[in-house]
């Protein structure tokens, strides 16, 4: 008979997220918000207990910042003593939002966790039946940062004796430019590798890079801005000697839910009331829905109901009516689609003002306005460096933001 172990892995729970860019929204709703992160965390500790699991993996990035709250310190330390009763063990690993030298509070975990204490990679084993079943090997970020590539720092012991070796390694694929690049490597190095599985952390979207071996990023486990859309959550694993199944399990309490609405039909700002609405009436869900709003026309009207804040008062009438039982919907961001904002980019290599804007625009990151602020001795100590990928998104935003204002005086 084969021998078998199961297991939740999990990464990137990013416990007391501050969700920035939300705060404007009521307070009843923002407080359920801030709990999601926690709520994620409840439902992998159910989870686990009841697929009977034999271990969970917990692959980097535990808390949202090296500072982390006492009270996030704690509601983990319940959830593994809850795991603990059910004699299911832990093995974790520091990422680089709570790297260990920046941890100021010293909570200790009970006897099932398994923390890797350093930089270097090392391996734990897992006991089952008296029985060696399973090496667990991994490594914590010191610091912030972790440029090397550590994958040839695994390397599989006693493989002749034990039948199962999970490599636990948060970071990224080398030359991914969505993401911060930490403990960079290369898909075939991995695959080189004689590892069953790689239990991966750091990027936010679940994937299967592969499936000889396994190698899997769970994604987070509950979404905490406008572009972590969709289910999160976990996946729970079963490796026997012959095959190894995977199936995703959502944890999240709260979706983040792209929207886009045409509404070039709309010849008064009310009409826009009806059509939302509706649409909103047609989105079924089980769990409370943050709605990333965007307006599409063909002409500068919406443009200019958006200026006189006739938008903004549609928008605050629809959220009253759909907040107002647990599995609400909230609009909390919108953004303008408009025709002439194509026919624009079209005009980007004409010598005149709008040509040189486009152009200034597609030539600086945006991030040098930016290089004194991230530098000052203060400041920095309070900001973490942003990533490319919402460096883009501010910058995309100013674009608009600007444009909109210069042609808010356009054709009616």
């Amino acid at each position: 008979m084969d021998r078998e172990v199961t297991f939740i892995h999990a990464a990137d729970l990013h416990l007391d997220s501050p969700f920035k860019g939300l705060m404007d929204m009521p307070a009843e709703l923002f407080e359920e918000i801030k709990e999601s992160t926690f709520q994620a965390l409840h439902e992998l500790v159910r989870a686990a207990i009841k697929n009977r699991v034999d271990f969970v993996l917990i692959t980097g990035d535990l808390f949202d910042n090296e500072k982390q709250s006492l009270k996030a310190q704690i509601r983990l330390k319940k959830a593994f003593e809850q795991l603990k009763e059910q004699e299911i063990e832990v093995f974790l690993s520091y990422g680089n939002h709570d790297f260990l030298n920046g941890n100021i509070h010293q909570v200790t975990y009970p006897d099932n966790v398994h923390l890797f204490p350093d930089e270097q990679v090392r391996a734990v084993d897992f006991y089952k039946n008296g029985e060696v079943l399973a090496k667990i090997y991994g490594f914590s970020y010191e610091n912030r940062a972790v440029i090397e590539n550590k994958t040839s720092e695994y390397v599989i012991e006693d493989q002749a004796t034990v039948p199962f070796h999970i490599a636990m390694l948060h970071g990224s694929i080398q030359g991914n430019e969505e993401h911060d690049t930490y403990a960079p490597f290369r898909l075939s190095e991995l695959m080189e590798k004689d590892f069953r599985y790689w239990a991966l952390g750091h990027i936010h979207k679940p994937a299967v890079l592969k499936e000889d071996p396994y190698i899997v990023y769970p994604g987070n486990i509950q979404g905490r801005h406008r572009k972590e859309t969709g289910e999160k959550g976990c996946y729970l694993v079963q490796l026997t000697e012959s095959q190894t199944t995977l199936e995703f399990i959502p944890l999240n309490r709260i979706l983040f839910v792209p929207l886009t609405v045409d509404v070039s039909e709309c010849e008064a700002a009310y009409q826009l009331e009806t059509i939302l609405t509706e649409k909103l009436k047609t989105m079924k869900t089980s769990k409370p829905q943050l709605i990333d709003l965007t307006l599409q026309a063909n002409d500068s009207t919406l443009r200019n109901w958006q200026t006189d804040g006739q938008l903004e008062d549609i928008v605050e009438i629809i959220n009253e009516s759909f907040t107002t039982n647990s599995n609400w919907r909230y609009i909390f961001h919108v953004q303008l689609d408009i025709q002439e904002m194509f026919e624009l980019r079209e005009t980007q290599d004409g010598e005149h003002f709008i040509g040189e804007l486009q152009r200034t625009f597609e030539r600086n990151s945006g991030m040098e306005y930016l290089e004194q602020l991230y530098q000052h001795r203060q400041a920095r100590k309070f900001l973490e460096l942003p990533s490319q990928e919402e460096v883009s998104e501010w910058k995309e935003t100013a674009r608009s933001s600007l444009f909109d204002q210069l042609l808010k005086g356009g054709r009616r």
